[in-house]
Order: C-alpha cells, then structure tokens, then sequence
C-alpha cells in the first residue's frame, strides 16, 4: 500500500511551487503553465519519507475552469495538503476544493499557508485566523497550519516532518482485492509506444498481464510498469503507475477510463447512490435533475433521481439513483462528486452502493433495500443486493463490483448466509448465488403453479418438466428452475414419477362416466389385439368424441395400458408384448428380419406392420440396417 498526498486550494496560491520545495519536481509539465505561471493539468511528483517509504505527490489545478481535473486527480488521494496564500486568504476555490475533498470522502489533511515572505507578521497572523475559522466544522479542523515560503525556504523543514508523520499514520482502507486503475493520461513514447498513467485505486498488476479497457472490449498486454519513475514488476494499490500497454494508440484510450482485468468489471448505466447536498449549495437539487458527474478520472453527464423525495435540500443525505446514457464502470464505496449542470459548481456528492443497478419505483419497498446497502457488514450488504439482483443472482466477480471486499471475505460471508438458509447457490459451473428469500417466494409460486395444473387437469398423472421451463418459467433461468426442482423434490414437497412432476398428495381423480369411458376404451383396445382400430371409429363406436376421450387415453397411455404409436393408432399393452415376443423369437434363429418376415410372422397388413417396426427401432429393440432390420443387442 502506497500513500498519496493531493495538493488543494485556489490558483496561484503556490501549489506547484510549494510541490518543488518539498520534492524537487516541477510539476507544470505543459508550455502553457510553464509561460502563464499556473497549472492546467495533474502534476505528478514523490518525496522520499524518513521511514524510507515514498510518498506520492498529485498536484492539481486551482482555476475553476480546471476543477474536473482537480477531481480527478483528488479521487485517488489519502490525504490533503490544503495551500493558502497569506496575502490572499481564502478564496472561491479554496472553498471547492475543500467541499470536493469532503464528498470524496478524505478525512486527513495538513494546511500550509504559503508565500509568507511577501506579508508582514501581523497579516500572516490574520491568515491564520481565517484558515482555523474556515476549517472549523470541516474535515481539516483539527489540521495542524504551517506557514510556509517556497521561495525561502522557511517552514518547509517543518511542513516535510509533519507530511512524514501524517503518512507513516494512515492505513490502508481499501478493502477490495480487485485491480482497477482510472485512467488520467494517455501519450506516446518514441521507444515505447503507448503509456497510460493513474492511481491504482484497488488491487496490483504485474507486467505480462492482460487488461481490458473498460468501458468496452478493447484487451492489450502490460508490456511494462513504472511506479515513481522506477520500473517495476509488480504495482500495488495507491500507487501513481504509469503502464506501457501493446497494440493500443493514444487515439483508443482517454481520460476517464478504467483499466481492470477482463471480464471483473461491468459497464452499467444505472447506478444506486447514497447522495448528500452541499450545505452551501445554492439550492435544493431536483428530481431528474440533469448534471455533471464526476467519477474517479471521469466526467460525464448523467441525470439524478430522487428515490424518496422530490427535491434534495442543502445539507440532506438520502437514496437516489444516477442514470447514464453511456455505461459507467464503478465498484461499491466509490465516492464521487456532482456540479450544476449551469452554471458550473459542486453541489453535491455522495457514495456508490450498486454500480449495476435496476430501475427502482420511487418510495417501493426497494428504496429501503438501498438505504440497508450503507453498512459495514457484509453479509447484509449481499443479502440486499442479492435481492437487489433478482432472478438473475450474482456471480463471485459481480459480488466483487458490489461489495468492495476482497473475494476472501466474500466466501467466508456466502458461507454464514448459506448456513442460515438466506442465500444458495443455483448455478455452481458459474458461481451465481440467489437470494434465500426469493428462493421461498418462487418455490412457492411453483408449487401453487402445479396445484393449479392438478386442479385443471385432474386426470393427468403430474406436469412434465418441458411444460414448467416453457411456462410457468420461460423468464427464469433455466438453471435456477432445475435448481428449484431438485430442492423441492429433495425436501419432499415435489414427487416424480414416468417423468411427470406432481404433489405429493395428488391422486387422479375421475368422474363416473369418465371411469366407464377408461373401461371400455381399455376393453376395445385389448379385445382388437394386432389389428385395432383407428381412434375416428373407436369414438364412433363408443357416441364419443376427442375433448372427452382423450384425456382418458392419456390416462390409460400414463398407467401403461396403451401404447400409443401416432395420433391415429394405439395399441393395447399386451398386443405390443406379443410382437416383442414374436420379434426374439426370430432373432433367436436368424440374423435379419425383413419387412416380409415380419408380416409372415404376425399376419399383418402393411398398415400395422410399417408403425410398428418403427416403433421397435425407437424403442431400441431392433435397428434398421439397409432393408431389413437387427437385433440391436447384438
């Protein structure tokens, strides 16, 4: 884990400058900031600790019209150095800079008031008192201030001890496991073709490794690292990386996109938010309100939906959802921040907590699942979000996305849910979990969906499964239907038999005519033994017809009595078992059987003879070789 310090505070109060003094690197690397004296893009610099580690330096942009870069350059930050110049105190983006840091979630930082040598004593000391009254409520109110000057070199020893001490007391926060690197600079070097450059938010990355652009498909190999100017094999979370990837042009890559391995994240354009109003916004931020988001390296504009109220006041947090026109990649806890779409100001902020969200009614039930989403335990945050995700469920890299944690602790909290019956999994080659309670909510539609089917079809032994996947089922996948299935029949509350699915109460039940009709089909059938007649003179024969026949034949078909061969011919169980037998008889003394054999052995016409060698192929008791037919045993 490295740690990154961000420059804050308004143009021309020093920050580029100040970074020169403290590591030695000039940051304006452009001839346009180099000619106008301030700083249009990030600048990058280290400075060696005392305890030897190095500590990443960003500087960014103080002119308003340059405050997108500042964000992305501050969304990768541990802590700030916030500069004020003491001959001019706080200004307007001194105070963005630091609402921007707050929304981002930073909660450390030092004040160093700069260009001390061009002010008296006495200004210097009213500085100061502005600093600690602007600080106080913020996140830099119990900041240690130091005066400083680049030019002279006073306070920088002190401000240097105080940067070292900060650092060597941060921890890593970063829960998650998983490699991400936003993208905030793309050029080409002679020599080396294509470098991207960024913070490596979450994860490592080794050289040879395949990455993937996101948002997109586009996949290119690292063909090397360098971390602080020194080429690595190996970059680490929360260090300034620069990469060389391979079969990529500058013109493929911008600012704003994430580098993360194929296949880990996933583009989306509805996102689930906690959202938090600026006190100092101007106004109240409305329902769909169209705005400028910032994410990580990224800008992009997006609309805002207000999930349990119409309107956002100053100061109020609440659930929310942002929708993009193009898809956006993110990961659980990720901060960002919102300006007015006009006039351009930072006016809100707030917290991801799903980056592949759905539709959400407004003031449903669901929003109360988005609000659970804010909470340090795990096992609540997939419960929710498993019955965020439906159907569908998650798999182990999607749980990654909207959990933030590492995919260790993500297994240890599956296992706790799985114990308690609140989550299982349905798909294992694929590692998709469910919901437990949406598992009881569709066992028992399937369920009321059978009864249902028993109590139209009275007659019917059970349901076949093809008729539940195109049914009942045709929207849920076929993996979880099976996995619902087998549960049920497991848990006895399905029974299976000839193939059919029933409950375990379900007996067929028949009217009085119904059960007369059964009798003499049956008899009508047996009695006609090879030669039966076709069904259109058996319902003559009988004053019936097929709506109240044919279920009753089904039934007799079920109970095996009947063998049906095509929608015209059935035959009587037993007059199937005397061909059977007829058939090995021959094959126990010849090889072949020829449709004239067969005709000599059973004296029938070519109308029953032709189905019913058919039907011993099918039934795998003989095979058509050429003309005539073979033991298939044999």
């Amino acid at each position: 884990m490295s740690i990154i310090m961000g420059t804050a505070g308004h143009i021309d109060h020093g920050k580029t400058s100040l970074v020169k003094a403290l590591s030695g690197i000039d940051c304006d690397r452009l001839k346009d900031e180099k000619k106008r004296g301030i700083t249009i893009e990030l600048g990058f610099a280290y400075l060696d600790l005392l305890s030897g580690e190095r500590l990443g330096i960003i500087d960014v942009p103080g002119h308003e019209k340059f405050v997108k870069n500042m964000v992305a350059g501050a969304a990768g930050i541990d802590f700030v150095l916030l500069t004020v110049a003491a001959d001019e105190g706080i200004m307007p983006q001194t105070r963005e800079h630091v609402e921007i840091c707050s929304l981002l979630g930073i909660q450390e930082g030092l004040v160093a008031i700069t260009k001390t040598d061009m002010v008296d004593p006495d200004l210097l000391e009213l500085a100061v008192e502005e600093v600690q009254e602007f600080t106080a409520g913020t996140f830099l109110e119990a900041a240690d201030i130091f005066p400083v000057s680049a030019h002279s070199g006073e306070g920088i020893p002190e401000l240097l001890k105080a940067i070292d001490a900060k650092a060597a007391g941060l921890r890593s926060t970063h829960e998650s496991d998983l490699f991400r690197l936003p993208v905030d600079r793309a050029f080409s070097m002679r020599g080396y073709g294509t470098v991207i450059t960024g913070t490596l938010v979450s994860g490592e990355i080794k050289t040879g490794e395949t990455v993937q652009i996101y948002p997109g498909e586009r996949k290119s190999k690292v063909r090397g690292l360098q971390v602080h100017s020194q080429s690595v094999e190996t970059a680490l979370t929360g260090q300034r990386t620069a990469m060389n990837l391979s079969g990529l042009e500058v013109g493929d890559l911008e600012r704003g996109m994430c580098l993360a391995r194929p296949g880990s994240l996933f583009p989306w354009q509805v996102w689930d938010v906690e959202l938090t109003s600026l006190p100092t916004a101007p106004r109240a931020l409305k329902h769909r309100k169209e705005i400028h988001l910032h994410h990580g390296s990224k800008e992009i504009l997006a609309r805002v939906y207000l999930l349990d109220r119409d309107q956002l006041e100053p100061g109020e947090t609440c659930p929310a959802q942002i929708r993009f026109s193009l898809p956006m990649v993110g990961c659980y806890g990720d901060r960002f921040v919102i300006r007015s779409y006009s006039p351009l100001r930072t006016v809100a902020g707030g917290v991801l907590l799903n980056p592949i969200g759905r539709k959400i009614k407004r003031f449903s039930e669901k929003v109360q699942l988005v609000n659970g989403l804010k909470t340090e335990d795990l096992t609540e945050i997939i419960h929710s979000q498993l019955e965020l995700a439906g159907i569908q469920g998650l798999d182990i890299a999607r749980l990654q996305v909207v959990t933030g944690r590492s995919v260790k602790k993500i297994l240890k909290a599956l296992q706790e849910l799985g114990s308690a019956q609140k989550t299982f999994i349905f798909d294992r080659e694929e590692q998709r979990y469910i919901n437990g309670s949406l598992v009881q909510e569709l066992t028992l539609s399937l369920l009321e969906h059978i009864r249902n089917y028993h109590r139209n079809n009275p007659m019917k032994a059970g349901i076949a499964k093809g008729m539940l996947y195109s049914g009942w089922g045709k929207k849920i996948p076929p993996k979880l239907i099976h996995f619902l299935l087998e549960k049920s029949l497991k848990n006895s509350e399905l029974a299976s038999e000839n193939d059919l699915l029933r409950l375990p109460e379900h007996t067929i039940s028949m009217a009085k005519d119904q059960t007369e009709l059964k009798e003499e089909l049956w008899k009508t059938y047996d009695q006609a033994g090879l030669e039966p007649p076709n069904l259109k003179d058996v319902l003559k024969s009988l004053k019936t017809d097929k709506k109240q026949t044919l279920p009753v034949l089904e039934l007799l078909i079920n109970e095996g009595k009947i063998i049906r061969l095509n929608d015209n011919l059935y035959f009587s169980s037993r007059a199937i078992k005397r061909v059977q037998e007829l058939v090995l008889d021959h094959f126990a003394e010849k090889s072949d059987l020829s449709p004239t054999d067969f005709k000599e052995l059973s004296g029938l016409s070519r109308k029953y003879s032709i189905p019913l060698l058919e039907y011993l192929d099918k039934q795998k008791i003989t095979m058509r070789v050429g003309d005539v037919r073979k033991l298939r045993q044999r």
